[in-house]
């Protein structure tokens, strides 16, 4: 059982809860997975400035650590950073002996694939420079439509979450209609709900990034895994 380890950078437990069922969705039991989630000690329950945002990063690196040292540290065969952004995932590859994977890097890069134009739709005005920044990070400019976001603050919209949808649909189809989008993220982590029930309304993909970051992770360690397996075919030729 490969056991992953999806990291909240926010305090809500809830939230938590929410991101790794859906995780399970995709990394399931019977695929030999098992999603753990796991909640930072401290910061604000969400994150919607861009200095939060880079404050989450520390507590990123300390919960993995723990996480990593404690009695069922060495079954951990990855970490998925759930935060769009990708808070402290520089700091964390720098010091964990497993693959990380963050949300926002798993999800632009499926959005590009085969050179695929894709926006943003998302619910933080406040963290818009710091994802455009992002894209600009992992190479995905010139691909880049812009991001779409929805009015009204976003603890009210997280607290009225059939709102909050439809703000986000309105979002995604201005993505699609005005800026050209052949594929749409829904950018966040505690979203993940969202963009699963906008799944399917759009002519082009809606792309929930926990399902993105999940499909990553089960690249990579298969990756690692045939790897492996070719290495020790190799020491025994």
């Amino acid at each position: 059982m490969s056991v992953v380890a999806l990291i909240n950078p926010n305090t809500s437990r809830p939230t938590t809860d929410m991101m790794a069922g859906i995780a399970r969705r995709t990394l399931r039991p019977e695929d030999g997975f098992e999603v753990r989630g796991v909640t930072v000690a401290e910061g604000p329950s969400m994150l919607v400035q861009e200095n939060v945002l880079r404050a989450a990063g520390p507590h990123v690196v300390a919960a993995a650590r723990q996480l990593l040292s404690g009695p069922d540290g060495e079954r951990i065969a990855a970490l998925v950073v759930s935060a769009f952004g990708d808070p402290g995932i520089e700091q964390l590859r720098a010091v964990a002996p497993v693959p990380v994977v963050g949300i926002a890097e798993a999800a632009m890069a499926e959005a590009a694939e085969g050179g695929r134009r894709f926006g943003i739709a998302t619910t933080t005005p406040g963290l818009a420079r710091a994802i455009d920044a992002r894209v600009e990070l992992l190479g995905h400019a010139s691909q880049y439509t812009g991001i779409r976001l929805t009015p009204g603050d976003p603890h009210e919209l997280a607290a009225t979450p059939e709102v909050m949808r439809e703000r986000l649909a309105e979002a995604v189809e201005a993505c699609v209609t005005e800026d050209g989008a052949q594929a749409v993220i829904i950018g966040g982590g505690p979203l993940g709900e969202a963009a699963e029930a906008l799944q399917g309304r759009f002519p082009v993909p809606v792309i929930g990034p926990i399902p993105a970051a999940c499909r990553e992770v089960r690249r990579v360690l298969a990756a690692a895994s045939v790897g492996g397996v070719k290495e020790a075919a190799r020491r025994t030729a």
